[in-house]
């Protein structure tokens, strides 16, 4: 019996810490996720809440569903924002340093969803870089997210650049 042997393949690390911090080899250049969290918004139920499994699509509103590229196969979706925020330190403390928001829709009783996977990598990335994306938002999305990053932490939202307060509608 000859059995076959699998390609073994380099998979996407998630690195702690700095990975250029002298060594040189093996992840440099490499992002750091340290900082960046995926907050969900349920429209429906009026609520925001974080889930790390977002970071692999592992999340439990992802779960168990398959994710079609056209929103029109998918009519019937309960809606959602997957919002990545970025936390960063100013010399007075934490705050919200890139917020950016991705439209997603689960239908659970068909088990399929609607999401752009290339929209989700492009939007955690615009808020690694320190971007503010929420202005596409509905207002009422606006108002729950701006709630929870509030009651969050209100001294980060304080510290927080005044376009992310003007984007929420939040001032």
């Amino acid at each position: 019996m000859e059995e076959k042997k699998k390609k073994k393949s380099i998979g996407f690390n998630i690195i702690k810490n700095d990975p250029t911090d002298g060594h040189g080899g093996f992840g440099v250049g490499a992002l750091s996720l340290d900082n960046v969290s995926p907050v969900f918004v349920d429209i429906e139920e009026g609520e925001a809440f974080v889930d790390i499994g977002a970071m692999h699509a592992r999340s439990a509103v992802e779960k168990g569903i398959k994710f079609l590229k056209n929103k029109e196969e998918v009519p019937n979706g309960k809606p959602y924002w997957l919002v990545w925020v970025t936390i960063d330190r100013k010399a007075e403390g934490p705050y919200y340093a890139g917020v950016a928001a991705c439209e997603m829709t689960v239908d659970r009783s068909i088990r399929r969803g609607y999401k752009s996977l290339p929209e989700h990598v492009n939007r955690m990335d615009k808020s690694m870089k320190r971007h503010i994306i929420v202005d596409h938002m509905d207002d009422r999305s606006k108002e729950i997210l701006a709630n929870y990053l509030k009651n969050h932490d209100q001294g980060m939202w304080e510290r927080s650049e005044q376009k992310l307060k003007d984007d929420l509608n939040a001032n």
